[in-house]
Order: C-alpha cells, then structure tokens, then sequence
C-alpha cells in the first residue's frame, strides 16, 4: 500500500472544503475502484488526500479551475508572480476590482491564478466569494503574515498533478461524468441544499445552485447507481435532501460552520454523507 505524500495538500481555503471531514469520509470509501471523479473539486481536499492514480475533475468556477490547471503547467511562473504580491489594502482593493474591468481577459492564465491565492490567503476569513455578476467581493483581511507564496504546496500539487493520469474540466457536473464506467467512482460535494434562508451560501460561483439543480442531480445519481457506478454525496442534513435519497445509505455526521455572519450561530451543523453501496 502506497504511502500518500502529505505535502500536496489544498492550496485555497474554499467555501464547504472538507478537511475537518476527510475522516469520516474516507471511513466510507468503496474498498476498490477504477477511476475517481469529483465534478465540484472546490479547494480538493479530498482528492489530495486520497490522491488516486487516475482521476477526472471538475468545477463550474472557471477562476478556480485555471488555478489548477496554472499550478499543473506553470508551477514555477505562478510561484515568481505570487512573490511581486504586497499585503496592503490599496493594493488588495485594486487587485480585486479587475475583474470588473474588460481589460481583465486578456491578462494571462498565471496572472489571473496569482490574483485568486493572492486574494484568497489575504481577504477576510480566507473566503472565495463572488456577487451575482461573478465578480470577487470578500474584503481585505487585514492579517499580519499570510502564507501568500506557498512554494512547497503547489510544487507537491503540480509534480502530482503531472506524474498521475489526471483530467481537469470546466463545465456542468453531468459533462464531468460523461465517460465514466461500472467500476468507476465518483465523489459529490456540491453546493449544499441551505438549512434556513438565511444560510443560502452559493457564493462561490456565479447563478448559485438551487433546487432544480438538487433534483438534476439526484437523477444523475439514479443513473448512475443503473450502470453500477458508486457514488458518494455530502449534503446538508435537510428534509428535502434526506427525502430526495430516502433510496440509499444516509450517515449523519457533525462539521463545524465558520460562515455565518453571526458568530452565535457559528458551530456545529449536521450534515449527511449518502452512497449507493456498503
């Protein structure tokens, strides 16, 4: 059994990531598999952590996808424009808004991937959020010392990225599954069904991610569990999704909540982990 290198590790802080979860997740695993998918990857920890051989990724955010995809063929040129970044609000305030300018898309891949660490590591609470127009709008985080070149993580991300049979997409998460076999696993973690009104949080990608895309994928599920195909799906803990997969094996289990905007409400939430197998 192959030793898994610790240093590739998530190179973002990411809206729902699943590092405080990696255990119990991992506990319910399929023993065996050909190939892993992960159609909404986010930060990835949980890819980086099991670190398959042959995997197929995916996200709708296109920002976030061009990081992965900078990491795996620049990783030298993202680490050298990372280090020209200054922890200063002016210059935090005038990074983030060009991305509300039309001059925006002509900047390169690893200019526009620099920006979003950049961003990430400094603005408030570490938190990727985007408005309605898929423009980036945390604040300024005011932190002494952020990790903003984290030379060693992308470096293990990238050489891992490169030595193993990895695809990375940029699309709808039913494209993402398109070539996918009996044998096959994949692993959803998409944006979560809110709790309460208040908790609607689908920041991190322009549109959101409402009930009719829910039941879209719950279909998807049904298909898939129809080719012999073994999913696994993180979810909140609500009637309707609790509902929707009444069908299959639902685990409860406990993560903290860190974005709500009061910190009283701030804790523990419960949330379910759904499969199609034993």
């Amino acid at each position: 059994m192959k030793r898994n290198n610790k240093l590739i590790a998530p190179f973002l802080k990411w809206v729902g990531g699943k590092r405080q979860l990696l255990p119990e997740i991992k506990s319910v695993f399929p023993k065996t598999y050909t190939a892993y998918y992960e159609p909404f990857i986010g930060g990835g920890a949980v890819l980086f952590n099991t670190q398959p051989k042959k995997a197929t990724i995916n996200d709708f955010n296109e920002e976030l996808i061009n990081v992965y995809k900078t990491i795996k063929e620049n990783p030298e040129g993202l680490i050298a424009d990372l280090k020209t970044h200054k922890n200063e609000s002016d210059y935090f305030y005038n990074l983030r808004i060009l991305d509300r300018e039309e001059k925006f898309e002509y900047y390169s891949s690893i200019k526009k991937a620099s920006r979003v660490i950049f961003l990430n590591k400094t603005c408030y609470n570490g938190l990727y959020r985007v408005n309605n127009s898929g423009e980036f709008n945390s604040p300024f985080g005011r932190y002494k010392n952020p990790n903003i070149v984290n030379e060693v993580t992308i470096k293990a991300v990238s050489h891992y990225l490169n030595t193993n049979d990895i695809t990375i997409l940029n699309g709808d998460f039913e494209e993402a599954v398109k070539g996918i076999k009996k044998g096959d696993f994949v692993y959803f973690d998409p944006p979560y069904h809110p709790v309460s009104a208040s908790s609607n949080f689908t920041g991190y990608v322009q549109g959101g991610f409402g009930v009719s895309e829910q039941l879209r994928l719950k279909k998807l599920c049904d298909n898939l569990n129809k080719k012999g195909v073994k999913f696994l799906l993180s979810n909140s803990a609500t009637q309707f999704i609790e509902d929707l997969y009444k069908d299959y094996e639902i685990r409860y289990v406990k993560a903290s909540r860190s974005i709500n905007s009061n910190a009283q409400k701030r804790g523990e939430i419960k949330e379910v982990l759904i499969r199609n197998y034993e």
